[in-house]
């Protein structure tokens, strides 16, 4: 062969190699911004996203390989109090509990969870609401080892908590960004629904897409549920806690919340939420170096949401707010000049329509954060900022 040939041959195979390494993402041109490689994943993501029905073998069913085995079956053991209903009758009068003695008995609970690992040595994410009161917690690996983990953490306002296997060299899941995430883009949700993780040892998977994103729920015992990720991927009992992932294997939610329609149905009808994953990197960040959230502090306020009473009886145009219904004298809003019947409009910016919102925002922000609140007072809109402060 010439050498005119040959310089073909080679000029072809570096186009080749060039074009190949853009559109896998790894090959970085000389001068490129963090932007443009950015453009690049998003590129990438939108590419999985229409080969997710090319073929029989697809972006899903390579994201299901490549993140099954980081993902873990969480079983507990709690020990749960009871109190026999007739067995109180007397209140604790020491008289009659010397002929009827104490009726209230202890009994070992056992539920079950999802997980993922998130490091090669045994870090583990869940939900708080799967491990929050445990006794015991053992973990279920697709390998078929069952292995005692130790909480670490746990931080009951996000629902959010991290444990511990003893164990290295682990498989583990990438996390991704989930200020990315794209409404409609495909998902994958693995988990342990109903415990079916100890049939096989392997994790079940529903496939979806991203619904809506932002979604502010209602806050359920003392947990604030805001700027969840909505899919209608399968969620059921015991998959909380699982991992919530895209279409190249980024970890984008932790999967939480399903909404059933009514009391009678506990099945899934569509409506799955997740808590996205920067929140939760966030917390177990802080679990993991300090063992919890410091949440010791308090602003010396009570609000309420403002309904259309409250809106009526103030002449205010909506009901949009919550009103100042208490202040401790002295508290850090009493002596920043809040006042009682004050409607709190936004808080750093962000608006609040209902107490849950309110606390939700609140239970976001650490000690030193400083709390910007718009208010309207007798009409007029003014702001105040008060200083979290540790008590």
């Amino acid at each position: 062969m010439n050498g005119k040939g040959k310089t073909v041959i080679v000029t072809f195979s570096l186009v080749v190699v060039l074009v190949s390494g853009f559109f896998a993402g790894r090959y970085v041109f000389p001068g490129k911004s963090n932007n443009d490689l950015k453009a690049n994943e998003k590129v990438n993501l939108e590419q999985s996203n229409r080969n997710v029905t090319d073929t029989r073998e697809n972006a899903i069913t390579r994201t299901v390989a490549q993140v099954s085995p980081a993902v873990v079956g969480i079983n507990v053991t709690e020990m749960m109090t009871y109190q026999d209903p007739f067995g109180n009758a007397f209140g604790d009068d020491p008289f009659f509990k010397q002929f009827f003695g104490n009726h209230s008995f202890k009994q070992e609970v056992h539920g079950l969870g999802s997980g993922f690992i998130v490091s090669d040595d045994g870090y583990i994410i869940t939900n708080d609401h799967v491990v929050g009161n445990a006794t015991k917690v053992v973990v279920s690996m697709t390998n078929g080892e069952h292995l005692d983990a130790q909480i670490i953490g746990k931080d009951p306002a996000s629902d959010i908590a991290l444990i511990k296997i003893d164990k290295t060299n682990l498989p583990y899941i990438n996390l991704g960004n989930s200020d990315n995430v794209i409404i409609g883009e495909w998902v994958v949700a693995l988990g342990n629904p109903f415990g079916l993780f100890e049939v096989n040892q392997k994790p079940t998977v529903t496939v979806g897409v991203v619904s809506a994103t932002g979604m502010k729920l209602s806050s359920n015992e003392n947990r604030f549920y805001r700027n969840m990720i909505q899919t209608d991927a399968a969620i059921n009992s015991g998959n909380s806690g699982g991992p919530l992932v895209n279409s190249v294997g980024e970890v984008i939610g932790m999967n939480t919340i399903i909404y059933t329609g009514n009391q009678y149905n506990t099945g899934n009808i569509g409506l799955g939420f997740a808590i996205p994953i920067n929140k939760v990197k966030k917390i177990t960040d802080a679990l993991k170096k300090d063992g919890k959230i410091n949440r010791n502090y308090s602003l010396g306020i009570r609000v309420q949401t403002v309904d259309q009473n409250v809106a009526q009886y103030f002449k205010l145009k909506n009901t949009e707010g919550v009103i100042v219904v208490n202040l401790e004298k002295g508290g850090d809003a009493d002596n920043e000049g809040i006042k009682p019947n004050d409607i709190i409009l936004s808080v750093n910016g962000e608006k609040v329509n209902s107490d849950s919102d309110f606390w939700g925002l609140i239970t976001e922000l650490n000690p030193g954060d400083k709390v910007k609140l718009k208010i309207l007072r007798s009409g007029d809109e003014i702001e105040k900022e008060i200083e979290i402060k540790v008590k």
